[in-house]
């Protein structure tokens, strides 16, 4: 990144810490202290658990943070995060990468107000992230991408999952509720064969369909010369009345994008993009998914709540 002077990484584990530092010819710093004495700003990819520990640490020197998604594991941690960081009057910024995926990037111009938003997150199983369940692992990118989209509060969530390969949760699927009346319904799995990464939007001007994966979208929008209050008397197919239109935007590595607008934040030349109070609304959306997930199983059971 033009501009920008790496001052290093710490990793807890040194054989690890050694191993990246000759790989990459990069400064391995001995401790988090002198990681964070060499920076202006920090990225905090660390395990969920830790994000709060971690986080405040680079807080509490006055340095801007970066904190991987969730923003932390529960409220308390998450409000102890955006105080310490508007006491300190730095940016934090919540890493809620698809944000800047290119298919959500391409399909904004074309949002109007949905109505029904449905949302499928699969993948194969992998020890990373496996310390938290699903819903906080990977569900959590959708409940934030849908709730932007949507652009309301939720004001009502059922939920169902169960664990599989773990302990905790490890396919999700949650219903929600907005104050503006749209619905959406997202799924979220990592014990899945193949990778899945859907996005569908419908709204009166049309249905999106993006593909987070590859970064494609289409836009089925309802032709000009239709009047849609009289669709079954003019059209007999789809293709009469809607018209597809591919969506595009330029290209950009989602991750560079987000550290990119990171340190445009830290400048002063834009707002942030996911902040502090996005992420904490993010987490509490998915920490009531968990129990209401906890809530159906008990149900289901009879019995004392399983540690989600």
């Amino acid at each position: 990144m033009q501009g920008i002077t790496f001052a290093g990484f710490h990793d807890a584990n040194p054989e690890r810490a050694a191993t990246v530092a000759a790989e990459l010819g990069v400064t391995s710093h001995a401790s988090l202290e002198s990681l964070i004495a060499a920076s202006d700003a920090v990225s905090c990819v660390v395990p969920t658990m830790s994000h709060h520990g971690v986080g405040m640490a680079i807080l509490a020197a006055g340095k801007h943070l970066f904190v991987e998604k969730p923003i932390a594991v529960t409220l308390d941690e998450a409000d102890a995060l955006v105080s310490a960081a508007a006491t300190a009057g730095v940016v934090l910024q919540v890493g809620h990468v698809e944000r800047f995926n290119r298919a959500v990037r391409a399909a904004w111009p074309h949002l109007a107000d949905p109505l029904f938003v449905q949302s499928d997150r699969l993948a194969p199983y992998t020890p990373r992230g496996a310390d938290v369940a699903v819903v906080l692992d990977l569900m959590i990118h959708d409940i934030d991408l849908v709730a932007t989209i949507v652009g309301s509060p939720v004001i009502d969530v059922s939920a169902v999952g169960v664990p599989v390969l773990t302990d905790t949760l490890d396919i999700a699927n949650a219903r929600l509720e907005f104050a503006s009346g749209a619905v959406a319904t997202i799924t979220a799995s990592r014990v899945s064969r193949d990778k899945t990464r859907k996005l569908r939007i419908f709204q009166r001007s049309g249905y999106v369909s993006l593909d987070l994966g590859t970064g494609a979208g289409m836009f089925f929008r309802m032709r000009a010369d239709v009047d849609p209050r009289d669709l079954a008397a003019q059209a007999t197919s789809l293709e009469q009345f809607v018209e597809p239109v591919p969506l595009f935007a330029p290209e950009g590595e989602p991750l560079r994008l987000e550290l990119e607008s990171f340190v445009s934040a830290i400048r002063g030349e834009q707002p942030v993009v996911v902040s502090g109070a996005a992420g904490r609304e993010a987490l509490s959306t998915a920490l009531r998914i968990v129990t209401d997930i906890d809530r159906h199983a008990l149900r289901l059971r009879g019995g004392a709540l399983r540690p989600a």
